[in-house]
């Protein structure tokens, strides 16, 4: 008899265990989620769920960012290979640069300062575009001094300057379009295809005519190129990173910093472009620029 009971028990032994095991576990993993649910923070699409991937959103994000640079950046090299293989006659290369500058103008006025001046107040914009306009005097002065002065000339006369600055130059009249766009992204959530549009038209009169110039002062056609695809690179890589740097950060800094980039433009718009566009030009430059700035104008606001 008492075997027989004992037997029994012993039956019924796995037969218990296994819910309980299985009650265990489902615990375990309620607790799990309930804790992942807790550390997670809230998405802004109003979507919910533990299993929502952030850095994936964000690297995205940022990709996105860096191939918007790199296709307002790539006119660079269109600019480059039509200055090298198929040059324009001056006048028409310096009415596409006036055109380019009015455009650029324009957005900088009602895409990037009318958002930067929303998100930050009068402030935040007036402090940023003031530091952004002296950043690129000083940084455009000791350039000059170090041989860059005429990096956009389509004459030759680079052939007195030394490589490195024209080239570091050229650089720096790109950066701050760059992080105009990835910086616009993160604060608009979109980019305005005005802008990028008018990054893209300036870029070409910018690297034709300089390209032209970098010829007839000796440089190899090749190395003519490399420059400006590196330079392209380096353009999309900045609007990545500016993206990436100020993610999170907060509302008044991230207007500041559209208002620099926007100082940073106008002062180069000033005192590189436009003089350029001038010399080459004459009184019609003026009429292309306001022609420019009009077409930007009534873009943004269909």
């Amino acid at each position: 008899m008492n075997a027989s009971v004992s037997t029994a028990k012993a039956a019924q032994r796995p037969r218990l265990a296994r819910p309980i095991l299985q009650f265990n576990l489902a615990a375990v993993w309620a607790i799990r989620d309930r804790d992942v649910q807790r550390k997670s923070p809230a998405p802004s699409d109003g979507s919910s769920g533990p299993g929502r991937k952030l850095p994936r959103c964000d690297n995205r994000a940022m990709w996105t960012a860096t191939l918007w640079g790199l296709a307002g950046g790539s006119s660079l090299m269109l600019g480059a290979l039509l200055g090298l293989y198929a040059p324009l006659n001056k006048t028409w290369v310096a009415l596409i640069m006036a055109l380019g500058a009015g455009v650029l103008v324009s957005s900088v006025a009602f895409e990037l300062m009318d958002e930067a001046f929303g998100q930050g107040g009068l402030d935040a914009v007036s402090i940023g575009l003031l530091l952004g306009a002296l950043a690129f005097f000083l940084g455009d002065l000791a350039v000059n001094r170090a041989g860059g002065k005429h990096r956009k000339r389509s004459t030759g006369q680079q052939q007195d300057g030394q490589a490195s600055a024209i080239v570091l130059g050229t650089l720096m009249d790109g950066i701050p379009e760059s992080i105009a766009i990835g910086v616009g992204l993160l604060a608009g959530g979109k980019l305005s295809w005005v802008f990028l549009a008018a990054v893209f038209l300036s870029n070409i009169p910018e690297s034709l005519s300089a390209s032209v110039g970098l010829k007839r002062a000796g440089h190899r056609p090749a190395r003519i190129l490399l420059m400006w695809t590196a330079i392209a690179l380096l353009s999309a890589a900045a609007s990545g990173l500016g993206y990436a740097a100020l993610r999170g950060a907060d509302v008044n800094l991230t207007a500041g910093i559209q208002a620099f980039a926007a100082g940073a433009i106008l002062t180069m718009l000033s005192s590189t472009m436009l003089p350029e566009a001038y010399e080459e030009g004459g009184a019609m430059i003026g009429l292309a620029t306001t022609c420019g700035f009009l077409a930007a104008f009534a873009l943004s606001h269909l």
